[in-house]
């Protein structure tokens, strides 16, 4: 099992990082009705969980079953999508997952970036970022169907070196990591620079 901490720019992310990873998404449970996404959500196996705290201690267990599986998992600890050129602050809540131990070892956690870094090889500046970045009131459908038709599109994924919580003094410190690795990630791959996990 591990749990893979990334940003999230739109759903986008989900065929990327979906592609590039044998695991399920922790998702938010609107998704689980959304025409399309919600049915492929399904057949992935997300957990889907909501957003209120009284539910926080039932999301953790049904995320450590999964565990128990030995099941690895992508966190968006943004709660949301951006615009893609910044990661938002990470909400730490989910991170007491990584509490998790598995025959007396903690659970790797996988900091990963995701930068959409070129369109048709020319670098991706910040004003056309929207253009593949899925966030505030957009409508889904316009978006995707505009996405598809604009080009070939880069996107670099950064895997940073595995760490687990025993190497910090509580989730939120493990967030604040997780937070400073995938925000400098994007900010290096963005400016076109190698980034050296």
């Amino acid at each position: 099992p591990a749990l893979y901490i990334c940003n999230h720019t739109g759903y986008l992310d989900i065929e990327i990082l979906g592609a590039a990873l044998e695991a399920s998404f922790i998702s938010k449970a609107e998704v689980r009705n959304w025409p399309w996404f919600g049915w492929l959500a399904k057949l992935q196996r997300s957990v889907f969980i909501d957003r209120v705290r009284t539910a926080a201690a039932g999301h953790r267990n049904a995320i450590v079953e999964r565990f128990d599986q030995g099941d690895r998992l992508i966190l968006f600890p943004e709660g949301t999508s951006s615009d893609g050129g910044h990661v938002l602050p990470f909400k730490s809540s989910l991170f007491s997952v990584a509490e998790y131990r598995r025959d007396g070892a903690p659970i790797a956690v996988q900091p990963v970036s995701v930068a959409y870094t070129r369109l048709d090889g020319i670098p991706l500046g910040r004003s056309f970022r929207p253009l593949f970045a899925w966030y505030g009131d957009m409508d889904l459908a316009p978006h995707l169907w505009h996405a598809l038709g604009l080009g070939v599109l880069t996107v670099e994924l950064t895997f940073f070196p595995q760490v687990t919580i025993d190497q910090f003094a509580s989730r939120k410190e493990l967030a604040a990591y997780c937070y400073r690795v995938i925000s400098d990630g994007v900010a290096e791959s963005l400016a076109g620079r190698k980034v050296s996990p």
